[in-house]
C-alpha cells in the first residue's frame, strides 16, 4: 500500500474529483480527512471510506476562510498525530461572462476559492508538514492553469495562479521535504458540469481528441501517484490529464 500510515486532507472531497482522490488514498492505507462546505456529500464520502475498511473524517470547510483552514489542518494533526498529504481540491466554476461584463462580485468569489483558497490551505498544512519531516502537496488546476477560455476570466486567472504558486512551493520548501505539483484535469464528468445542456456537453467533447470527457478516477490515480514516494523526484511540475485537449 503506497500511503500505508499516511494522514491525508482532501478539499471539496464531498464529490467528483475530490472524492474520487480521496477513495484512491484510502484504499492505499491513507487515513483521510475529508473537507467539503457539503457535509451530507462529506460525511457520503467518508462511509464509502469506511466501507471499504478505511479510516476517515468529516471536517466541513469553507477553504476561502483562513481560520477554516487552520481548523482544518488542527483536527487533522489532533485525530491522527501528522499531516503528510494534502489535495487542495475545492473549486466552483463561477460566472459566464466576458471580463468587461464579469461581475464584481462573481469574480472575487472565483479568485477567493479557487485561489486563495489553496494559498490558505497551503499556509497552514506546510508548517505541519515541516513538524512531520515533509510531505507532498497536490493542487487541483485545471487545462485553463495553461490556456484561456472565453468567458471564464475569473476561473482561468485562478488556475494560472495555482499553478505558479505550485512552482514557488517547490522553490521554497524542495529542500525541507515537502513537494508541490498541480494536475491539470481537463472537462471531467463532475457536478461542476451539471447546468450544461446536451449541446454544450456534446461541443466539449470535440475539443478532447480521445472522444469523450474524462473520469475522475482517471484523475484520482495521477493524484495518487504524485502523492506517493513514487514521484519522490517530482515537485513543482504541472501534469494535465486532459484527453489530448492542450495537444491542439
Amino acid at each position: 500500500m503506497q500511503l500505508l500510515n499516511k494522514v491525508a486532507i482532501v478539499t471539496g472531497a464531498g464529490s467528483g474529483i475530490g472524492r474520487s482522490v480521496a477513495l484512491a488514498y484510502a484504499a492505499e492505507g491513507a487515513k483521510v480527512v475529508v473537507s467539503d462546505v457539503q457535509q451530507k456529500e462529506g460525511l457520503e464520502t467518508v462511509d464509502m471510506i469506511k466501507q471499504a475498511g478505511g479510516e476517515s473524517f468529516f471536517f466541513k470547510a469553507d477553504v476561502s476562510s483562513p481560520s477554516d483552514n487552520a481548523a482544518l489542518v488542527d483536527a487533522a494533526v489532533a485525530t491522527y498525530g501528522a499531516l503528510h498529504i494534502a489535495c487542495n481540491n475545492a473549486g466552483i466554476g463561477g460566472a459566464s461572462a466576458p471580463v468587461g461584463e464579469y461581475p464584481i462580485e462573481a469574480w472575487n468569489k472565483v479568485i477567493g476559492i479557487n485561489l486563495s483558497g489553496v494559498f490558505y490551505g497551503m499556509h497552514y498544512q506546510i508548517p505541519a508538514m515541516l513538524n512531520t519531516g515533509g510531505g507532498a502537496i497536490v493542487n487541483m488546476a485545471s487545462i485553463l492553469g495553461n490556456v484561456g477560455f472565453a468567458n471564464s476570466p475569473a476561473y482561468v486567472a485562478a488556475k494560472h495562479g495555482v499553478v505558479g504558486l505550485t512552482k514557488n512551493i517547490a522553490l521554497e520548501y524542495g529542500a525541507k521535504g515537502i513537494r508541490a505539483n498541480a494536475v491539470g484535469p481537463a472537462f471531467i464528468k463532475t457536478p461542476l458540469l451539471k447546468d450544461m445542456d446536451a449541446g454544450t456537453l456534446d461541443w466539449l467533447v470535440t475539443k478532447h481528441p480521445i472522444g469523450r470527457l474524462g473520469e475522475p478516477e482517471e484523475v484520482a490515480e495521477l493524484v495518487l501517484w504524485l502523492s506517493s514516494s513514487k514521484s519522490s523526484f517530482v515537485t513543482g511540475s504541472y501534469y494535465p490529464v486532459d484527453g489530448g485537449y492542450l495537444a491542439g
